[in-house]
């Protein structure tokens, strides 16, 4: 009902408007008589194929590591390629570009293919294939201190994005359009079963999948355009962890609980989701009057869900609530959720005399979140059985809204001033019934008033400085490190020497504390860089860039320790060097032939409490082998090493070789 309602508003709203003309007969009639009969001596083929082979050496140090970071692999590949296809005839199309990189069992590879005919249809298609491997031997690893070398929150998984749109009839004022996308995970790791008393590192298998599917309708008008969306998705996500009976898990703790050693013998755990939405959606953008500009934005989801849980458990376990040890169980658990989620945006841009401009923003956003779950236990020991059930009614309701004037004013031809200010509120509850844990209801209220600055200053015509600001004082926020008591800065400056040399700044600075007792947070990140271009006479015969940034972290927090809620404190800083230069030499041609080298690379160094050093060269040769084959062969290195965790380190050389064919 609702894309029918707002059909018939963009329709009124746009009845005195004047659709953007279409092509004429006229026209069609001057191209036919205007074409030369004599055919195109234009190929129908054009671009480059990269094809070529990676060597790699054995990885000196960590190679689990070095998969967590590079993870590049030995092998054919097919490192880039790009091309256009065009019918001279157009038939089913008229043009198509193609784009592929890192084909070949990389751990990031895309591709992109658009195909339009004019007037008929745009495609667009994009596929990424990402290789995802995380694990750092000193992360989440509480038995580091025994000499146990396991990351228990580790994944090695495969994740696959896929999306397709066609949009029909382009270039007309009404254009209606479909698309589907797919985002799906699969892969193992490691993580943590919780019990009372002790957790446990067990492997995990993990699958999942979304599939979004939408559809619409564009109107496009001089002064209105208009989109109205429908659209759907279904999710499933499944993940199980398993416990093999040949040997004992002892976990964590290796301090008895009441004189007993805690132990994970067998366990088969897993879980089930199952979730759909449909969602209306609608934006709208208009040139009112020559001094006026609207748009605005509206969403409306219902999302519902669904959760299977279950759990097979042996060994020596321990309910605390109980004082109780027992050598079994089983645990069953099915919830179901709706979330109804609607919200809004629009704004205004109104052009005043004397250069001065008025940007006025509005955004709401609501959720309401409503679920309830069943669950049954059953505990056994020799001679013992218990049986627990137990219903469990949980609610989430938040709200959130912010109103965002900005006035820019132009003062000078070279100088423009910007001033604002940002009101953001809000409210959340949640609830669980009956009690348990640490709370059973929970209320929380965001207030936070922003100011923002901001200028542009052009002194001279080969020189520009930009800087903007802002900073606020809150009286509360929903979570611990959330932005509180904040100022964030950045300024930006360039200035061209000539016209084959320039030079780039850029600082940036945000300085944020919670005061608030029994939290003292207190963060600062402030990061500094500068590079440069030198290409002389463009480039012909050689051109060197370079940067180099100077980047500072401090993060200070209390906490309470998960063991025994005693207060903590948790104190981290990073002060780190990163320099990269990149040359570019093009050789004397040599019969006819003009090879080029490229030679550079990065480095990166920091301290404090996580001293690190990695460094990156690079050296490469491009041998042109004639108009359509060029021969190129790569050389990189990767050295990575820290102080306090030397076994994380590694070390190793990559040599690619390979052709580009240009058809």
């Amino acid at each position: 009902m609702r894309p029918l309602i707002l059909l018939g508003i963009v329709l009124r709203l746009s009845a005195q408007e004047t659709p953007v003309p279409a092509a004429t007969d006229v026209k069609t009639d001057a191209a036919k008589e205007s074409a030369s009969p004599v055919p195109s001596a234009e190929s129908w083929f054009t671009g480059s194929i990269d094809l070529g082979y990676r060597w790699r050496t054995d990885v000196g140090g960590s190679f689990d590591t070095y998969r967590s970071i590079v993870n590049l692999g030995s092998g054919p590949k097919l490192l880039g390629a790009e091309f256009t296809i065009t019918d001279p005839k157009h038939r089913a199309f008229d043009r198509m570009d193609v784009r592929a990189y890192n084909l070949g069992d990389d751990p990031y590879a895309t591709f992109h293919l658009t195909a339009n005919k004019a007037r008929l249809y745009d495609f667009n298609a994009d596929y990424r294939d990402i290789a995802y491997f995380n694990f750092l031997p000193s992360y989440a690893d509480p038995l580091l201190a025994r000499g146990v070398v396991l990351d228990q929150q580790s994944f090695d998984i495969r994740r696959r994005f896929a999306s397709f749109q066609l949009d029909l009839l382009p270039g007309h004022w009404f254009i209606p359009y479909l698309a589907y996308d797919r985002d799906s995970g699969s892969g193992t790791g490691a993580t943590t079963f919780v019990t009372d008393g002790n957790q446990y590192a067990v492997p995990s298998r993990l699958r999942d999948l979304t599939n979004l599917y939408r559809g619409g309708v564009r109107f496009e008008f001089q002064r209105l355009h208009a989109t109205l969306e429908q659209g759907g998705t279904t999710f499933k996500d499944d993940q199980s962890l398993y416990q093999n009976s040949s040997a004992r898990n002892f976990g964590d703790v290796s301090t008895p609980v009441f004189g007993q050693t805690l132990s994970l013998t067998n366990l088969l755990a897993g879980y089930g989701i199952r979730g759909t939405s449909i969602y209306s959606k609608a934006l709208l953008t208009a040139s009112a009057t020559r001094w006026l500009d609207l748009y605005g934005q509206f969403l409306y989801s219902q999302p519902d869900s669904t959760v299977n849980y279950q759990q097979t458990a042996v060994g020596n376990l321990f309910q605390q609530d109980q004082l109780l040890f027992y050598n079994s169980q089983q645990f069953l658990l099915s919830a179901e959720s709706k979330m109804p989620h609607t919200s809004g945006s629009a704004g205004a841009e109104i052009r005043l005399p004397h250069s001065v401009r008025i940007l006025e923003s509005w955004l709401t956003d609501r959720l309401h979140n409503g679920g309830a779950a069943s669950s049954q236990q059953l505990l056994s020991s020799p001679g013992f059985s218990q049986q627990i059930a137990a219903p469990i009614a949980s609610s989430l309701v938040t709200n959130y809204n912010q109103v965002e004037t900005n006035v820019i004013w132009d003062a000078m031809a070279r100088l423009t001033l910007r001033g604002g200010y940002r009101r953001v509120w809000g409210d959340a509850n949640d609830a669980i019934l009956p009690p348990a844990g640490l709370a059973s209801a929970d209320a929380g209220k965001l207030r936070r008033n922003i100011e923002i600055g901001g200028f542009t200053f052009r002194p001279m015509r080969r020189l520009s400085i930009t800087g903007e600001a802002e900073g606020a004082s809150d009286n509360s926020a929903y979570f611990r490190t959330s932005l509180h008591d904040y100022q964030k800065a950045r300024a930006q400056a360039r200035f061209q020497a000539s016209a084959a040399l320039t030079f780039s700044a850029d600082f940036s600075l945000l300085d944020n504390q919670n005061p608030a007792s029994g939290v003292h947070y207190d963060y600062q990140a402030r990061q500094q860089s500068i590079s440069f271009l030198w290409s002389p006479a463009a480039g012909k015969i050689f051109d060197i860039q370079g940067s180099y940034s100077r980047s500072t972290l401090r993060s200070d927090i209390g906490f309470l320790s998960p063991q025994d809620l005693q207060p903590q404190r948790s104190f981290y800083r990073d002060n780190a060097h990163t320099t990269s230069a990149v040359l570019n030499v093009n050789l004397p041609p040599e019969g006819g032939l003009a090879p080029k080298i490229t030679a550079g690379g990065s480095f990166f160094i920091s301290s404090g409490s996580r001293p690190t050093a990695y460094y990156q060269p690079i050296a490469k040769l491009w041998l042109p082998m004639g108009k359509k084959l060029n021969w190129f062969a790569e050389w990189r290195y990767f050295g990575y090493g820290e102080a306090f965790y030397l076994y994380e380190g590694f070390r190793t050389h990559l040599v690619t070789a390979g052709v580009r064919i240009m058809p």
